[in-house]
């Protein structure tokens, strides 16, 4: 039974024993088979908009069954599918309005390489140079000076992470400015901290002997990378407003 995004259900009758329930009773019930989750986790899903908890008139949330079965589902796709939490709401609230809405199984994603598909099985989405010249619009030489300081980088297999696009397509916008390679070193530097800072995190889940822990790692460092980038965010554009004022 999913949960609608106005709090109704999908399919089934309410429980006999459906009482509110508050955070924590939420959090006990998901650690059987999710026992990295935290209420800061559940918090984080509230405000992505994956669950939506009623509130008491002094603000504490109040959890239902189908509130924690709707959480139960979110972490599950995120650890058997490695999806983003922009495309697992998508796909709940589209069986919520009763349309269907299959998920790609766990390793779906086919690699491209030089425009082929390559064998099923690899998790990663990848494309060659002739490819990402052409869907950032940017000529060889931008892209040999961009890899010369560590913008946009070769995978050890060659080709690129078909994310490299994104960011080649932001070096060439912010080149528009004025903003060299050289000035964006760092914004590299950063990166690659703020990355380092996100592998401590997961480096003991990949470690753990639940393999069901393990997997969970790559989801988990997705959603910290998420959080990441939000904070930077609001830290420069809160520097900036500072900064005009």
């Amino acid at each position: 039974m999913l949960r609608t995004p106005t709090g109704g259900a999908v399919t089934g009758a309410a429980t006999a024993d459906d009482r509110p329930m508050s955070i924590g009773t939420v959090l006990l019930r998901l650690r059987d088979e999710f026992p990295e989750v935290t209420i800061s986790k559940i918090r984080f899903l509230e405000a992505e908009g994956l669950v939506e908890p009623q509130r008491t008139p002094s603000g504490y949330r109040k959890f239902r069954s189908a509130d924690v079965e709707r959480l139960a589902q979110v972490l599950r796709m995120q650890r058997d599918h490695y999806l983003p939490l922009k495309v697992i709401r998508e796909h709940l609230d589209a069986l919520a309005r009763g349309e269907q809405s299959a998920l790609p199984a766990a390793g779906g994603v086919r690699e491209l390489v030089g425009g082929r598909e390559a064998e099923p099985g690899r998790t990663a989405a990848r494309i060659g140079r002739a490819e990402l010249l052409a869907a950032a619009e940017v000529s060889e030489s931008d892209l040999d000076e961009w890899e010369s300081y560590g913008l946009v980088a070769p995978t050890a297999e060659g080709g690129y992470d078909a994310e490299m696009v994104t960011v080649a397509k932001l070096v060439a916008d912010l080149g528009r400015f004025g903003l060299e390679p050289r000035h964006l070193r760092a914004m590299r530097a950063a990166a690659d901290r703020e990355a380092g800072l996100i592998e401590q995190v997961v480096a003991p889940l990949r470690r753990h002997r639940n393999p069901q822990t393990r997997a969970h790692a790559e989801a988990t460092a997705k959603e910290l990378a998420e959080l990441s980038v939000r904070l930077h965010s609001a830290l420069v554009q809160t520097a900036l407003g500072i900064r005009l004022h």
